[in-house]
């Protein structure tokens, strides 16, 4: 049997702040967007280049800030110069950790928050 993950979904506050965040600081793009006004909801699907996987934002028209489960951690996503992202994601202003690496071992990877705090593990490509 023939398995593939699709998609990941966040519920969002702020439509465009999310897609700001996502596409503006990272490569992601608009795959698709459905918008449903006569239930209360939008849709939109990002990717980033070489991927299949998608990442759905969804908006419920009204919802009040989402409360984000100590059980769910983050995303993760590659990138082949990590210092150039870091100093990117501070500059726009995202809560951004320092860069770390596993015990004894030089920087890999850091984290940032969107808009809604979910968190986006950024690691260096090997």
């Amino acid at each position: 049997m023939v398995q593939k993950i699709l998609h990941a979904c966040y519920r969002v506050q702020d439509l465009e702040a999310s897609m700001k965040f996502y596409t503006e600081l990272f490569d992601f793009s608009v795959s698709r967007e459905r918008k449903f006004p006569e239930h209360n909801f939008d849709l939109v699907y990002l990717t980033v280049p070489g991927s299949d996987f998608e990442l759905e934002l969804t908006y419920n028209y009204g919802a009040g800030p989402y409360t984000i489960g100590d059980g769910f951690s983050h995303l993760a996503i590659a990138v082949d110069d990590l210092e150039e992202m870091h100093e990117k994601c501070v500059a726009a202003g995202y809560e951004t950790t320092d860069l770390k690496g596993l015990p004894g071992n030089p920087p890999t990877y850091f984290f940032v928050s969107d808009p809604d705090g979910y968190r986006l593990e950024v690691m260096l490509e090997k």
